[in-house]
């Protein structure tokens, strides 16, 4: 305090009390979070006790991350510090969540040993809005129902509900997951093989065909395939024949054996377990019971 009976305070002095440097609030002055209450007569600033408390205030919004456009919001009144700390909270959520994606991201490349140019592939992947994730998945969706009236319904409808939900916390085998399978989507073989699946599901159904069939084949076929593995049948083996009939009846087993190795082959299959991954959804289940059919069909065909 200067010695002049005024009961004010050079910016020295307002260091020495409050632990602050010079040029801290010196700077915090100038951009007009501390005016000065007066000038010496020569020429210096000072401050009076509502400035030591006024300084207290911008210290503590300041550790606590506010810019200083916030700081002279709340000590103009335009704010208060409730509304500041809210919108700074939601700021911060936001950052906390881009670091999350950032850790995945370098957790991923460091795992896989991936180039940069890999390194901003997966970064751009990784940080795709939810709105353009889901957009992704529903333009590769349509692609593959396009012109197809006849997909069978239920078949149509869990496509359509496909999504890729990454949550914003995600974990690095998460990240990787999404970028895996947003390669997938790009990757016209695979869109061709997928699209090859659904045409063969579109041309199983005649007009007598009820919606959910698919859903049917599917839950008769793991019953009927578990029981069998349970009695230890192998493909291979002659009791696997009455198996195969009761599934399919006098169907041609060549057109089921190219049916079921596109709609369950091994990319389809990873496309499949990819997007549990992304969603922490469990693994698909039942990948023996449809490759046990394969492997009978392949006996059966010698394809």
């Amino acid at each position: 305090m200067i010695e002049n009976g005024t009961g004010l305070f050079t910016i020295g002095e307002l260091a020495r009390a409050t632990g602050l440097t010079v040029r801290t609030i010196r700077y915090w002055s100038d951009e007009g979070a501390l005016p000065p209450v007066a000038r010496s007569s020569g020429g210096y600033r000072l401050y009076d006790a509502a400035s030591v408390a006024r300084l207290e205030l911008i210290r503590t919004l300041r550790e606590l991350g506010l810019g200083l456009e916030d700081v002279r919001r709340v000590l103009g009144g335009e704010a208060t510090v409730a509304e500041v700390a809210a919108a700074h909270v939601a700021a911060l959520d936001a950052q906390i969540g881009a670091l999350k994606v950032t850790r995945a991201v370098l957790s991923t490349v460091a795992r896989r040993g991936s180039s940069a140019e890999e390194m901003t592939l997966m970064n751009k992947l990784a940080r795709l809005s939810a709105a353009e994730r889901k957009r992704i998945m529903e333009e590769f969706v349509e692609e593959l129902l396009h012109g197809l009236d006849t997909v069978d319904p239920a078949i149509r409808e869990r496509m359509r509900r496909s999504a890729a939900d990454l949550p914003e916390d995600p974990t690095p085998e998460q990240v990787d997951a999404w970028v895996e399978l947003a390669e997938m989507l790009q990757d016209p073989e695979f869109r061709a093989t997928m699209r090859k699946a659904t045409e063969f599901n579109a041309a199983d159904r005649g007009p007598d065909v009820p919606a959910g069939a698919s859903l049917w084949f599917v839950k008769r076929l793991v019953e009927l395939v578990g029981a069998a593995r349970e009695r230890g049948i192998a493909p291979e083996a002659p009791e696997a024949g009455p198996v195969l009939h009761d599934l399919l009846g006098d169907a041609d087993l060549a057109a089921v054996q190219d049916r079921m190795e596109t709609a369950f082959d091994g990319r389809v299959a990873r496309y499949r377990e990819l997007l549990c991954v992304v969603n922490g959804q469990p693994a698909p289940q039942h990948r023996e019971e449809f490759a046990w059919v394969v492997a009978v069909l392949r006996a059966r065909t010698g394809r």
